[in-house]
């Protein structure tokens, strides 16, 4: 299963990153880096919670930053 992140910047400097197909999963951090780090972190969450009840397990988890 693949995520795409996107990224916005706030005018006050802050990073977004958002992961659209998974409801939830936006991050802020101070760097690109961060905000992508803590994006990756909550989707796994998300997808560890819908393991738990049964709802579509992915074979495979990837990442990629547009």
């Amino acid at each position: 299963m693949d995520f795409e992140i996107v990224f916005d910047r706030e005018e006050d400097g802050r990073w977004i990153a958002e992961i659209e197909t998974l409801p939830g999963v936006l991050a802020y951090g101070a760097t690109r880096t961060e905000a992508r780090s803590k994006a990756q972190a909550l989707a796994l969450r998300v997808i560890a919670d819908r393991i738990e009840v049964d709802q579509s397990i992915p074979d495979q988890v990837r990442f990629a930053a547009a």
